[in-house]
């Protein structure tokens, strides 16, 4: 484990990723897929915490194209968020990882309340602590989320996966001559208005110096890759 760039990080990952092809809900294949990836760097001996989205089930911010609230469509957001954790849960637990799911509202039929002390202790006896529920309020994404839960658990860096390389100065999907980012500020982030995560999640990382790194997570053995040290996605930093 000595040799490893990274020894506890905290990952991200959207909940409309867990859709894979479907354009609704929870494909069986993916979650396999993030257990398997999740299961690789656990056996290292890295320590995981996992933030995932909740946009595959909904999504708080079109609540209101439905004439819903925002309060209220935040909350039916958090509720997805614990949908996915616990299927994320299920996933990683028949890799045969002792989990522990923590939610920010409480539903202890359901999981463990968060309590950092406990994450952290979970986290050090070889535990994969998944964060549900957001922070518990309306008005802050699942990205600042993570954020928040990487500086508690004092992680060495957050990860966020997504379905391309890293940071482009545009979008890849649509402009094939993107140019990739491999490492950027997060000032320059704020600056170039590149929408990686909201303003409170890219201000929380810079204020506590807290690296982060951007990857494709759809490809084998990336987790992986970063964790080792490798080139992989694009560094962000202070």
């Amino acid at each position: 484990m000595n040799s490893l760039k990274y020894k506890r990080i905290l990952l991200k990952l959207s909940g409309e990723s867990l859709m894979g092809d479907k354009g609704f809900g929870i494909d069986h294949k993916v979650l396999d897929f993030f257990s398997t990836e999740v299961k690789k760097v656990h056996d290292l001996g890295v320590q995981v915490g996992v933030v995932i989205g909740g946009g595959n089930i909904y999504r708080g911010l079109s609540a209101g194209d439905q004439g819903i609230d925002r309060v209220t469509g935040d909350q039916m957001g958090m509720l997805a968020t614990v949908i996915n954790a616990l299927a994320l849960q299920n996933a990683i637990e028949h890799k045969g990882i002792y989990t522990r799911l923590m939610s920010a509202i409480h539903m202890e039929e359901i999981a463990e309340p968060y309590i950092r002390r406990r994450a952290i202790r979970h986290l050090e006896k070889g535990r994969v602590v998944i964060f549900g529920a957001g922070t518990g309020h309306p008005y802050f994404s699942t990205d600042t989320a993570a954020s928040l839960r990487a500086v508690e658990i004092e992680a060495d860096v957050i990860i966020k996966g997504t379905r391309v390389d890293g940071v482009f100065d545009s979008d890849p999907e649509k402009n094939s001559n993107a140019v990739k980012y491999d490492n950027i500020s997060y000032l320059d982030i704020i600056k170039k208005n590149l929408r990686i995560m909201d303003l409170t999640a890219v201000s929380l990382c810079q204020e506590n110096n807290l690296p982060m790194v951007v990857f494709n997570m759809d490809i084998p053995d990336n987790l992986l890759k970063l964790v080792n040290g490798q080139n992989v996605g694009t560094t962000i930093k202070k």
